[in-house]
C-alpha cells in the first residue's frame, strides 16, 4: 500500500493523499450480520460472531463493504471486551484469542479482497485507482458503556464511582491486545463523554503506544457530546494527545453533522471523520430503533460534497447504514465505483 514505515505524524495524512484527499470507511456492523443470519441478542452483540461458528459472517460482512469501496473497515470488536468474555464464562487466555481473532479476520478479508481484485482486474476492476486504493485495519474500541450493554454509551452518564482511572483499567490490557494483533489503526469509536476521551489520551501516553488512532464521539446536538460536554472541548483533547491522527464524530443524526464539522475544525487542524447513523433513534429500554426527524439512510450520501467542503476527510455510516450506504458515499467521492471483485 506504500503507507509501511511511515511515521506516526505523517501516517494519515499520507493515507490521505493516497486516498486523493478523502476516504471512506465502512458501515453499520451489527445489522449486516444480523441480516446475514446472525443472532446478536446476546450482551456481547456483534462480538458474539467471534466465539462461534458465525466468524465467516464477519469476513463476509468486511467484503461487502471492501466491495461496496471502503478504505477502511473497522473490526468486529466493538463490545468485545476480556472483561465482558469473562462474563460469558470465557478465561482471560481465551478473551485475548478472541480480541485478536477480531483483527486477524478483518486481515483475512483484505487479503481475499486484494487477491480478488488481482485475479479478476482485466474483466472488472477496470479503473486502477480504485482497484489499488489503500485499506486500513481500524481496531473497534467501544466505549466503557458499551461493555455495560444497558444504553449509558448513549447518554454518557458512568455515574461518580467511574474515574479516569477506572476507564484506563478498563481499557488498558484490550487496547494493547489489538495494537498486538497487527491493526493499523485504533478507533475508539461512540465515545459519549469527556472523561473517556481524556482516559484514552492518557493511556496511550504511559503505554507509548505508536500505533495511530482516531477519536469518534457521539452527539447530541451541533455542539455537544451525549453527555452534554461540549464537543470543542472533546475534541481538544483528542488535538494534545500526539497519537490521534483523526477526530470526528459516529453514532449521531446526520442532521447535526454539518455543524459538529466546524466546532471540531474550531478545536483541531487534524483530519476530520464523519460516520453518521441511518437518521433513526435508539431505545434502549426497549432495544428498538425508531424513526426520527431527519434524514434517512441513503438520503445523507448527496451531503458528503458538503460536508467535505466543511473540512471533514473521511466520511463513512454507522448504526442501520448498509454496503448500499458506502457505495454511494464511494461514487460521491471518487465517481461511479466499479463492480466488484468476485
Amino acid at each position: 500500500m506504500g503507507l509501511e514505515g511511515k511515521g506516526t505524524s505523517s501516517f494519515f495524512r499520507d493515507f490521505l493523499d493516497e486516498c486523493g484527499g478523502s476516504a471512506v470507511i465502512d458501515g453499520g456492523f451489527a445489522t449486516e450480520l444480523e441480516r446475514h443470519g446472525a443472532d446478536l441478542n446476546d450482551q456481547l452483540w456483534s462480538a458474539k460472531c467471534l466465539v462461534s461458528s458465525s466468524s465467516h459472517l464477519v469476513r463476509r460482512v468486511h467484503l461487502d463493504y471492501l466491495d461496496a469501496g471502503a478504505n477502511i473497515i473497522l473490526t468486529a470488536s466493538y463490545q468485545a471486551t476480556i472483561q465482558g468474555f469473562e462474563a460469558k464464562g470465557f478465561s482471560r487466555e481465551e478473551g485475548v484469542t478472541l480480541l485478536r481473532r477480531s483483527v486477524e479476520i478483518a486481515r483475512e478479508a483484505r487479503e481475499i479482497y486484494h487477491d480478488r481484485c488481482t485475479k479478476d482486474s482485466s474483466d472488472f476492476m477496470r479503473n486502477e485507482r480504485y482497484r489499488k486504493r489503500p485499506i486500513l485495519i481500524a481496531a473497534s474500541v467501544g466505549s466503557y458503556g458499551a461493555y455495560l450493554a444497558d444504553g449509558s454509551e448513549y447518554i454518557g452518564d458512568y455515574g461518580d464511582a467511574v474515574t479516569v482511572q477506572t476507564l484506563k483499567d478498563f481499557h488498558r490490557e484490550r487496547v494493547k491486545v489489538l495494537v498486538d494483533a497487527g491493526a493499523d489503526l485504533i478507533a475508539f469509536e461512540t465515545i459519549p463523554n469527556k472523561l473517556e476521551a481524556q482516559a484514552y489520551a492518557e493511556l496511550l501516553e504511559e503505554e507509548g503506544i505508536e500505533t495511530p488512532a482516531w477519536f469518534s464521539f457521539s452527539c447530541k446536538d451541533e455542539s455537544n457530546v451525549v453527555s452534554g460536554d461540549s464537543i470543542f472541548e472533546c475534541a481538544s483533547i483528542a488535538d494534545s494527545c500526539k497519537q490521534v491522527l483523526a477526530v470526528g464524530v459516529n453514532c449521531t443524526a446526520p442532521r447535526f453533522i454539518h455543524g459538529l464539522i466546524s466546532s471540531i475544525k474550531k478545536a483541531t487542524s487534524k483530519p476530520v471523520l464523519v460516520y453518521p447513523n441511518s437518521g433513526e433513534t435508539y431505545i434502549a429500554e426497549s432495544n428498538q430503533w425508531v424513526k426520527s426527524n431527519g434524514l434517512a439512510e441513503d438520503d445523507f450520501v448527496p451531503y458528503i460534497g458538503k460536508w467535505r467542503d466543511a473540512g471533514a476527510s473521511l466520511f463513512g455510516g454507522c448504526c442501520r447504514t448498509t454496503p448500499n450506504t458506502i457505495r454511494g458515499i464511494a461514487e460521491a467521492i471518487y465517481g461511479k465505483v466499479q463492480d466488484k471483485c468476485i
